[in-house]
């Protein structure tokens, strides 16, 4: 397994190197340096905005009485992206590692894991009607191609097994909690061991309507908050491009970066997806890479520092996990 994530992201580096020397490495890198330093920091700034927005998405399905803070749910959201993005793992690894995240600040188990769970299948719904803003756009605004035709089918279907994927989890949640179990145990054998436990917080985070709402809502305004990162990376570049062309190149790379779930950070991935859609919309291939380089240093100036406090955080609990240990056995 590790090898294959290994040579998959290898391959999606070959392929982003490839893009950028193909399409000329001194118009990328001009474009990417004229946001200069003070709206790179900007964008970092609008980045960590996003992490907050997403953790309230992620708080908002908590009960009440089990909440333990929106902090705890920012930070543990921000360390899921962080490691989908940045570590060699795969989406799935930053999901779990993001619910260790927020175990470690004490949130239980079942809690982290349901919940978990829930957002993502939220983002996804939310994500689902996003593409389809975006591929209503390309349809209407876009000329008529062999190119622009092909995406259109591709994105078409996938939307389609998508929309089922989505009705899927959420039966396997309400209904089939038996084969979810069997994903925890692969995932988090600590709270599958407590399977009963895991499916009362099912049930609670899903009798619970309006806070289903709240957390849509509020992941549907983090989807345009993507697209409000674009817009800002574009004026800094000193360029302008029509709001609704913006949103219909980041919902469609959103879509694209979904259906590469197993290549670690979409490497590869992301940078053709710029490439192809930018020019479908009146942006420069460039311009577009440039777009993807700024995105990939935004993740890392915002990744590494969070992973490395969570990495600490881990330590930590180890440590005090080992000197209980201890203690336990001089009691003895």
């Amino acid at each position: 397994m590790r090898v294959g994530v290994i040579f998959t992201a290898l391959t999606g580096l070959i392929v982003a190197v490839y893009l950028i020397f193909y399409v000329g490495v001194g118009p990328v890198l001009s474009a990417t340096a004229a946001s200069g330093w003070g709206g790179f920091a900007l964008l970092c700034l609008y980045g960590a905005a996003l992490f907050a927005l997403l953790g309230t998405a992620w708080f908002a399905l908590i009960p009440s009485k089990e909440a333990r803070g929106l902090t705890t749910f920012v930070l543990g959201r921000a360390v899921r992206d962080c490691a989908g993005e940045i570590l060699p793992f795969s989406h799935v690894g930053g999901l779990v590692i993001g619910a260790r995240a927020i175990m470690l600040r004490g949130v239980s188990g079942p809690l982290a894991f349901a919940s978990t769970v829930v957002d993502m299948t939220v983002e996804m719904v939310a994500q689902i009607a996003f593409v389809l803003v975006g591929l209503s756009i390309l349809i209407t605004h876009v000329h008529p191609s062999v190119a622009s035709g092909e995406l259109v089918r591709g994105i078409s279907i996938g939307l389609i097994v998508a929309a089922i994927g989505a009705a899927i989890l959420v039966v396997l949640q309400r209904k089939s909690f038996t084969t979810i179990v069997r994903w925890m145990v692969r995932l988090l054998p600590d709270a599958a061991g407590r399977a009963s436990a895991v499916q009362s917080r099912f049930a609670e985070i899903y009798n619970s309507p309006v806070r289903l709402a709240v957390s849509l809502t509020i992941h549907l305004l983090g989807w345009l908050g993507t697209v409000g990162w674009a817009w800002l990376a574009i004026r800094l570049i000193g360029l302008t491009l029509p709001f609704t062309s913006i949103v219909a190149i980041e919902a469609i790379l959103s879509g694209i970066r979904s259906a590469a779930v197993f290549v670690p950070g979409a490497i590869g991935v992301q940078e053709a997806a710029y490439a192809l859609l930018g020019p479908l919309f009146g942006l420069a291939a460039p311009v577009a890479l440039a777009l993807s380089l700024l995105r990939r240093a935004r993740d890392i100036a915002l990744g590494v520092p969070i992973l490395l406090a969570w990495q600490l955080a881990e330590g930590g609990h180890a440590l005090r996990t080992s000197r209980n240990a201890a203690r336990l056995v001089g009691e003895d």
